[in-house]
């Protein structure tokens, strides 16, 4: 059967260029990622599509939407896609095209680098630091931003499970491209974790070398393309991943997470205080588990009251007032922030109004508003 005018078949691959990989993020014409397309006399069109990888965890939706694209083309009347895989020239190219000339693995976020890195960290563990990680980044990304995380807690990975990323208690595995590690998406946020390499739940037993290997290669390694923000959830206290990231990242920025007693307090202070020593800068203290709401409209203090605002004072005295920490939020306890993290819902996305979500949306607000390439930049977020 003859094909119909070349136009047509052009107007099918300009349509393909609204395609986004849902790993890498970008149009899979730039990519390099659509073949041949031909359009018969009759209006099928045929699409020949090129997977990065056998067995690539994307391919339903990249078919999908590859779909939906092509029928959507007025005088197209039917879409035969057709999937193939990329031969080991094709990929070597598409890494050259993600990482520049050669290929050759850098880490991407260094002093120079317009993402601004935040490492989020607490004293000790228990106190809702990977669950507002979370949903800070979440909330980040639907304001418009593109974010990233890297599951720093090496011992208590627990992220992909917060965002979704565990299907029958299995983390979603990134897609591998030679050397090239693409991170899964959840809810608009880029992860990476520990928790992706490994089978059944298993333990990490692993001493200092091999911490800092592995925070190396996730920021080396791990593509996460152009970043507006990437946070990093560390492990609790003061550790070697504490100290791996005030080497490769001096110049991230610290936010110190916190519940209101005295004792969570003290130990929340030191981690701040490790991350000066290597130079980071805090950006402010989160106060969470702040109090239980009671029907009658009184708060109940559950974990007494006033650690956020002591750990804020400490880490201020003594320091310049542009280097004063500030407290960015006192978040209540909340039914809905614990059973969200247990069931893959984010609640900044499914129940706004909550008391815990708006006070983590008025903090994420503030954090886009500052520094590196967020500068002037507006945020589509309404807290309330």
């Amino acid at each position: 059967m003859p094909d119909a005018p070349p136009s047509l078949a052009d107007d099918v691959r300009r349509a393909l260029g609204r395609v986004l990989d849902p790993e890498i993020r970008k149009p899979i014409t730039e990519l390099d990622m659509v073949g041949e397309v031909t359009v018969g006399s009759d209006g099928l069109a045929t699409v020949v599509v090129k997977l990065t990888i056998v067995g690539c965890p994307a391919a339903d939706t990249i078919e999908r939407d590859v779909r939906a694209a092509t029928l959507g083309v007025p005088g197209v009347s039917g879409a035969d896609i057709r999937v193939s895989v990329m031969t080991r020239e094709q990929r070597n190219a598409l890494t050259e095209r993600l990482r520049g000339p050669g290929g050759v693995r850098v880490m991407p976020f260094g002093p120079d680098s317009l993402t601004r890195v935040i490492a989020v960290t607490s004293g000790k563990g228990g106190v809702g630091k990977s669950t507002l990680t979370a949903n800070l980044a979440v909330a980040l990304a639907a304001g418009g931003l593109r974010v990233g995380i890297v599951d720093a807690d090496v011992y208590g990975f627990s992220i992909p499970g917060i965002l979704g990323l565990v299907s029958d208690g299995v983390a979603q595995k990134p897609t591998r491209v030679d050397d090239m590690i693409l991170p899964p998406v959840g809810f608009g946020v880029k992860v990476i974790s520990i928790g992706m390499f490994v089978d059944d739940n298993a333990a990490v037993a692993w001493r200092g070398p091999m911490l800092h290997r592995t925070i190396q290669q996730f920021l080396t390694d791990v593509y996460f393309g152009d970043l507006d923000i990437l946070l990093l959830d560390l492990p609790p206290g003061t550790g070697d991943v504490a100290i791996s990231v005030g080497q490769l990242l001096p110049h991230a920025e610290v936010l110190v997470v916190t519940t209101p007693q005295p004792a969570a307090a003290d130990v929340a202070e030191r981690s701040g205080v490790v991350a000066r020593q290597t130079g980071q800068r805090i950006v402010g203290v989160i106060e969470n588990m702040a109090g239980l709401p009671a029907p009658d409209g009184t708060i109940l203090e559950v974990f007494g009251s006033g650690g956020g605002a002591e750990v804020a004072r400490r880490l201020s005295a003594g320091q310049a007032p542009d280097a004063a920490v500030d407290l960015l939020a006192s978040i209540p306890l909340s039914v809905g922030l614990r059973a969200g993290g247990d069931v893959g819902m984010p609640i900044v996305l499914s129940d706004p109004a909550d008391p815990a979500a708006a006070a983590i949306l008025r903090v994420a607000a503030r954090l886009a508003t500052r520094g590196r390439g967020l500068t002037g930049r507006s945020l589509g977020i309404t807290p309330t």
